[in-house]
């Protein structure tokens, strides 16, 4: 399997392709890693050095890869963190360039906007540019909770609403949406869970909550279901797979210390999942 991931990256810690790529090749899969910013670390420091790439020089890097005749063995492009149009303008050229060489690639779509606790935190043209060109090209989509209602304007908070508003998601285009981070009001309030729709069905997965603002725990998330649902195309199995591997990186890493994931102590969890959570049919 080879993904494009187009992505930022940083020099310390782990969040985008510095997330990403990683756990994908402890798995087997090869990585074609396309930055869009390079940093000296995350911006949730308040204080970070280096610089945006330009669209025009991500655009490049594209074209240089594709006049290497590489494009026809993308099975997978995957994208995170948008952080301006003229990114998302590649983005969306990049993904049409890939299915005209290979019409069995997927795309699948991080559509990074915010979260419940901090709200919208991203350009205020990045979420009419996710719902009116990128979300439709998708195959897969992994918002959180919060963003699945940003991109089609509900209060998700029950299962019935959630599950109602990835069905508004998936009319906008993606067969498979995969939602993070779900808070329902009647859980346990020590647990979280994650929810998946395909064609097939709907799941939910269950996990023990940590008290832990885990940067670079949704870009691994994104990263190995996609993997692991291209390989598959099962999403109970996908589901469990990637919710074993990110709860036993995020518990290490919580249980460390360590404000950044241990990403290269966690690896044998991506290679070998324990699978110690089982997925529930909810629909």
């Amino acid at each position: 399997m080879k993904i494009l991931s187009i992505q930022s990256a940083v020099a310390f810690g782990h969040v985008g392709n510095s997330a990403a790529v990683f756990p994908l090749q402890r798995i087997g899969v090869e990585v074609l890693p396309v930055y869009t910013v390079t940093f000296s670390n995350h911006t949730g420091y308040g204080a970070w050095r280096g610089p945006l790439i330009s669209p025009d020089d991500v655009r490049e890097v594209i074209l240089g890869i594709e006049e290497r005749g590489v494009l026809p063995e993308i099975d997978v492009v995957l994208s995170g963190y948008q952080g301006g149009v003229g990114i998302g303008d590649v983005i969306v050229d990049a993904v049409k360039r890939v299915k005209a060489a290979n019409p069995s690639a997927i795309y699948a779509c991080d559509p990074v906007m915010g979260n419940a606790k901090s709200g919208c935190f991203v350009a205020p043209e990045i979420p009419e540019l996710l719902r009116e060109r990128v979300v439709p090209i998708a195959d897969i989509i992994t918002p959180n909770q919060f963003e699945l209602g940003y991109l089609t304007g509900t209060t998700p908070t029950t299962l019935e609403s959630t599950l109602a508003s990835v069905d508004l998601a998936r009319a906008m285009g993606p067969a498979v949406v995969l939602v993070t981070s779900v808070e329902r009001p009647d859980r346990d309030p020590s647990t979280i869970e994650m929810l998946v729709v395909d064609d097939a069905g709907a799941w939910s997965v269950q996990t023990p909550y940590l008290p832990f603002k885990a940067n670079g725990s949704g870009d691994v998330t994104a990263a190995l279901f996609t993997a692991h649902y291209r390989e598959t195309g099962d999403a109970r199995v996908s589901l469990e797979r990637a919710a074993s591997s990110v709860f036993d990186l995020i518990d290490l890493t919580h249980r460390s210390g360590s404000r950044e994931l241990l990403l290269v102590e966690a690896q044998e969890f991506y290679a070998h999942p324990r699978l110690q959570f089982k997925a529930t049919r909810v629909r």
